[in-house]
């Protein structure tokens, strides 16, 4: 009987370590509470890269949060569905109807206007096609008529080329033909191409102002009201995706949007020319 109260003992003993074992909250090497995610993935287009805004924006918001920020340069719609799966932690994109459906589809939350600049049309200065001062779809339709030069098209489901698509079906123009280069690449890569073959593109002026040293290309379409190009920051829904690092991108949301975020952006200018306006 004595052996028999020894061993429920025993068990009792166990059980009781066991439990509490499963209570203690995880702990680091050095025995102290898990240490909070200081990195942040961000999606984005290729216009904010390339145009040299990120380089301002991002040391200043690190510096300030501790944060170090891992960027992927894609288009809109690949950033997007990078947030549908999950693989980063907000986007800051710029199609205004795909940022709605991203959100309404319950894949992003908090959406927030950041910025807005302009698209154009750049050309080679002899301007063969002679669409230099058109409206935006007089311009276009000139360009199909005459087919003098190529036109080259992101083609890469980018919000540049969600926006170029808007713009033909407006003008009643399917482009098409050799005159119509499909190019899938981002927005430098494509003006380069633009640049070495004399063809027209449509481009987000900042990333124009950024390159144009390096380009034999001259802006021949602006300032239609069509050509606005707002920008927008969503973080990633933390119910579709618990491992996304939902507090840090709501911490570069608050920022990018803040004062001192809006005094960074209206205040990077490239040779004078301020390439992107806070809202």
């Amino acid at each position: 009987m004595r052996k028999l109260l020894t061993y429920l003992l025993i068990v009792l003993i166990i059980f009781s370590m066991v439990g509490c074992a499963k209570q203690e909250p995880k702990t680091n090497k050095q025995g102290s509470e898990p240490q909070e995610d200081k990195t942040i993935v961000l999606a984005t287009t290729t216009s904010t890269k390339d145009s040299g805004l990120l380089d301002q924006l991002l040391p200043v918001f690190e510096k300030k949060t501790g944060y170090k920020v891992d960027v992927i340069s894609q288009g809109t719609g690949q950033a997007l569905k990078t947030g549908e799966l999950g693989d980063c932690d907000v986007v800051l994109v710029h199609a205004r109807a795909a940022e709605d459906k991203f959100v309404a589809d319950g894949f992003g939350v908090n959406r927030r206007d950041v910025m807005y600049n302009d698209f154009v049309i750049v050309g080679p200065k002899n301007d063969p096609a002679g669409i230099k001062g058109l409206g935006i779809f007089e311009g276009l339709k000139k360009l199909s008529e005459t087919k003098k030069g190529e036109f080259l098209s992101r083609g890469d489901n980018s919000g540049t080329h969600k926006k170029e698509k808007q713009l033909w079906e407006k003008t009643g123009v399917k482009p098409e033909g050799d005159w119509y280069l499909a190019v899938n690449k981002g927005m430098g890569d494509t003006l380069v191409m633009t640049s070495e073959k004399q063809g027209y593109t449509l481009t987000d002026r900042g990333t124009f102002i950024s390159m144009k040293d390096n380009l034999k290309l001259e802006v021949l379409i602006e300032g239609d009201p069509p050509l606005l190009n707002p920008y927008g920051i969503i973080a990633i829904n933390p119910d579709k995706h618990p491992s996304v690092n939902y507090k840090g991108a709501m911490a570069f949301i608050e920022f990018i949007t803040s004062q001192e975020g809006k005094e960074i952006i209206n205040g990077y200018k490239v040779k004078g020319q301020q390439l992107f306006f806070a809202k």
